[in-house]
């Protein structure tokens, strides 16, 4: 049946790609592909062993609000990361923290009708503003500053008084900026002066060269996320965490339940294994530290220029002059190297003249899309 005037979903962002996939796997050896930040390297031992260990006990339904050892796990990792104090009560589990990115206006509307507006960074992962549209409120990009910030001086007072959450994302995804303990000062007290929810996603927190979170303001008020999708490569198993303020975390433990929300027994003993081994953690970092001096140095001279944060994770590129439009960049990696990354409009029209490169490939497939860029420019 056709629909009749409600939501029509618009195309998923990657799925744009398709034409650019196809080009880049038509050369020999085949797409590398740093598009989506799909992580290829392996699952740790830690993490696969404490899952097939789990398998037997899943004969049961897990909690919603993730296992005793999962929130313990959490908050033993906020406390040896970040040096802040967190009782496991005050972390959740998620389905994935892009499934708690989407669906968390929908609950907070619901506990404050009140407010309508979603606030989030200009140059974004398209799921912030996804979530407020899911919500029906109103989504509002907010600009950023010359370091891919976060301005909250540019909020308006009226958007402000109908804020319901304040997005804040660092490091950043796709500029890899990195904010310190001062910038969240700044922005929680901004947002507890208006009674605004700051919702800060540190998925890639342990690839900032600098520890910082959200939770070192305080937790009245503050909701911080973490994945293990990127730190430990467990991205195919769904599971992520939220901590922070006691009554919010309890709020959405609670409402979550009746959402049938629950990340399968087997993976929240992954991921509890996996966030109880730092061991791990310190190879994937030198991995992606390793492949960004590569690939940001191998296509400076190629003039494509990095101008984004230094977080490792992901290159955030231009041309030098800045005149060329992302899908034109993105067509001529795609066509030369077969190198597959993602134009910087899918993040926000002000994106539009960069491309986002994932650091996800192994050094080898790097190197292949590199050489055949290098051969053919000669």
């Amino acid at each position: 049946m056709a629909a009749t005037g409600g939501f029509v979903p618009p195309p998923y962002p990657y799925e744009r790609l398709d034409a650019l996939k196809r080009l880049a796997d038509s050369l020999p050896g085949g797409v590398v592909d740093c598009s989506i930040g799909t992580p290829c390297d392996p699952v740790p031992e830690v993490a696969s062993r404490a899952a097939a260990d789990a398998i037997a006990a899943s004969n049961g339904y897990p909690p919603s609000a993730g296992s005793v050892v999962l929130r313990d796990a959490a908050a033993g990792w906020i406390r040896r990361r970040f040096g802040v104090a967190v009782e496991g009560a005050h972390v959740g589990a998620c389905v994935g923290t892009k499934e708690l990115v989407t669906s968390l206006p929908h609950f907070l509307r619901l506990r404050n009708p009140a407010r309508d507006t979603v606030l989030y960074p200009a140059i974004a992962y398209p799921s912030y503003e996804m979530g407020a549209v899911l919500a029906g409120c109103r989504a509002v990009p907010v600009a950023l500053d010359a370091q891919w910030h976060l301005d909250i001086d540019a909020i308006s007072d009226a958007d402000a008084q109908r804020a319901l959450v304040l997005w804040v994302n660092e490091p950043g995804n796709p500029s890899a900026s990195t904010a310190d303990d001062a910038y969240f000062a700044r922005v929680v007290a901004w947002a507890r002066e208006r009674g605004v929810i700051v919702a800060s996603d540190e998925c890639y927190s342990e690839f900032a060269p600098r520890p910082a979170t959200i939770l070192s303001c305080g937790l009245d008020g503050v909701l911080a996320m973490h994945s293990v999708s990127k730190r430990s490569n467990l991205a195919g198993m769904r599971v992520g965490f939220y901590a922070g303020d006691p009554d919010l975390v309890s709020y959405l433990v609670e409402t979550r339940k009746h959402a049938g929300l629950m990340a399968p027994t087997m993976v929240q003993a992954a991921a509890a294994a996996a966030l109880g081994d730092d061991a791990h953690v310190e190879v994937q970092r030198a991995r992606y530290a390793e492949r960004r001096e590569l690939v940001r140095d191998a296509l400076a001279r190629q003039g494509l220029v990095h101008d984004g944060g230094d977080a490792a994770f992901y290159l955030w590129l231009r041309t030098a002059d800045g005149a060329d439009d992302g899908w034109e960049i993105a067509a001529r990696l795609a066509h030369e190297a077969g190198l597959l990354v993602s134009p910087g409009d899918l993040y926000g029209a002000l994106g539009a003249d960069h491309v986002r490169l994932a650091l996800v490939q192994p050094r080898e497939r790097l190197e292949l899309a590199l050489g055949r860029l290098v051969e053919a420019r000669a």
